[in-house]
């Protein structure tokens, strides 16, 4: 097996020891295959062929459902661990298809390309901007600038102010919101075999999974310098 078994069911944090309770698959096998479905261009097909190249007998639709079961859990986990971003956000949307229907995708980045948040809204309108900045200042702190680019699709964000006390600078710059664009691609690349989303809880969660490992590529989990590879940092996550 690629990775070192986690600890004992019974010494896992509260959150998985609770999702491994109708998961009867060794943790290691489980958590091996959901970080292969988000952090590379793999379909549910593709995984069950690899596992049964290795003698693990699972088909698509339980690797689906780890999936779906383990990812809240291992954000969760995380989210406390995540490294400050800076104050200067670069702010865009991109499309998701969820059931034959486009859903907006609300992501920012800060100037030296780390994700602050990220969030999937059926809607484009100024309750879905308010929503994503509340969450992403709760996660992440105010920002003293907000860039986006001059597309008429991010005009609800320019209402931020609106129920805002102390204003957020806004400027409207493509130039400068190329990074966030360029970081939709690392996204987009790897939903697109997934051929869209059938559920928006599914959509939801197996994107969340995804930033997630995006993130620990970018380096963005805090490991107190311990220095562990992008796999092993995100196997840390159930420890």
């Amino acid at each position: 097996m690629m990775m070192k078994a986690p600890t004992p069911r019974t010494a896992l944090p509260p959150g998985i020891a609770k999702v491994l309770k109708r998961l009867h698959y060794p943790l290691d096998v489980m958590l091996m295959c959901v970080r292969w479905y988000v952090a590379y261009g793999l379909s549910l097909r593709n995984l069950e062929e690899m596992m049964a190249e290795r003698g693990i007998d699972v088909d698509r639709s339980t690797v689906h459902r780890w999936a779906i079961k383990l990812l809240p859990a291992l954000e969760k986990a995380f989210r406390p661990r995540k490294r400050a971003v800076g104050r200067s956000w670069r702010v865009d949307e991109t499309y998701i298809k969820v059931k034959g229907q486009w859903n907006h995708l609300y992501r920012a980045v800060d100037k030296a390309g780390g994700t602050i948040d990220f969030l999937l809204r059926a809607g484009r309108d100024k309750a879905a901007a308010k929503h994503y900045f509340e969450k992403s200042i709760e996660w992440s702190g105010e920002p003293e600038v907000m860039t986006i680019d001059k597309s008429g699709a991010n005009l609800p964000l320019e209402a931020i102010n609106a129920w805002r006390a102390t204003p957020i600078r806004i400027r409207r710059s493509k130039y400068l919101n190329n990074i966030v664009e360029q970081d939709h691609r690392a996204i987009k690349r790897r939903t697109r075999p997934m051929l869209g989303f059938k559920k928006f809880r599914c959509a939801h969660i197996l994107l969340g999974g995804i930033e997630v490992m995006h993130m620990i590529v970018k380096g963005q989990l805090n490991e107190g310098g311990v220095g562990r590879t992008p796999a092993q940092q995100f196997y840390s996550l159930a420890e």
